[in-house]
């Protein structure tokens, strides 16, 4: 048995850091057969193996930069994510991101990086422009698609900023992607670490 749950770039993390996050974290699956629960728990280690991971590399990849993330938290972060963010992310990333102080700086730093043309945040107006009631036809109902006045929608100058905000923000989140897909290319993960959706072991699965 190893003391480690992977290997970063010939370093070991430590199981004691999963174990840490796994005690903060209660079991979301509440089963009652003894192989059932066994199963959870065995998925649930590999989960929070890759949320230790992705705070691994992006401490990492900060301090390549020349970023230096706050303190880091307690593991119990993670129970702050919000159900949008599970949607929008996908699980491990979503709960990466609340545990992570390097993690949430450096998709920040991505996002700041990121170009949105002038075109584009044009088009994205055009295109949704149901998007931008003002709060006055939104209080009378106005159908965004019949009916409605050029007064009924938000100035192209008066959304613009947001949209941009939001293509933005957008953009970040798949650099973050970009990043991660690129970096865990050479983890290594101890036996019975692995990723929960990793068709070598028999639990695996895709649950997002």
């Amino acid at each position: 048995m190893t003391e480690h749950a992977a290997v970063v770039r010939g370093a070991a993390v430590a199981k004691g850091r999963v174990d840490a996050l796994l005690a903060a974290v209660p079991a979301r699956d509440r089963e009652t057969r003894p192989e059932a629960l066994a199963r959870a728990e065995r998925q649930r280690r590999r989960w929070a193996t890759q949320v230790v991971v992705i705070d691994e590399l992006a401490q990492r990849t900060c301090a390549e930069r020349g970023l230096r993330p706050p303190a880091e938290v307690s593991p119990d972060r993670v129970l702050a994510v919000a159900e949008t963010d599970v949607a929008d992310l996908g699980s491990i990333v979503a709960a990466a991101l609340a545990h992570s102080p390097a993690a949430r700086l450096l998709l920040a730093e991505l996002e700041g990086e990121q170009e949105v043309a002038e075109a584009a945040v044009r088009d994205y107006y055009d295109r949704n422009r149901d998007r931008f009631l003002t709060t006055e036809a939104l209080r009378r109902g106005v159908d965004p698609f019949g009916g409605a006045a050029s007064e009924d929608f938000l100035s192209y100058g008066q959304a613009r900023e947001g949209v941009a905000r939001e293509l933005r923000r957008a953009a970040g989140r798949r650099a973050f992607f970009g990043w991660l897909d690129q970096a865990k290319a050479g983890v290594v993960y101890a036996v019975g670490h692995e990723h929960p959706g990793d068709p070598a072991h028999p639990d695996h699965e895709h649950r997002h």
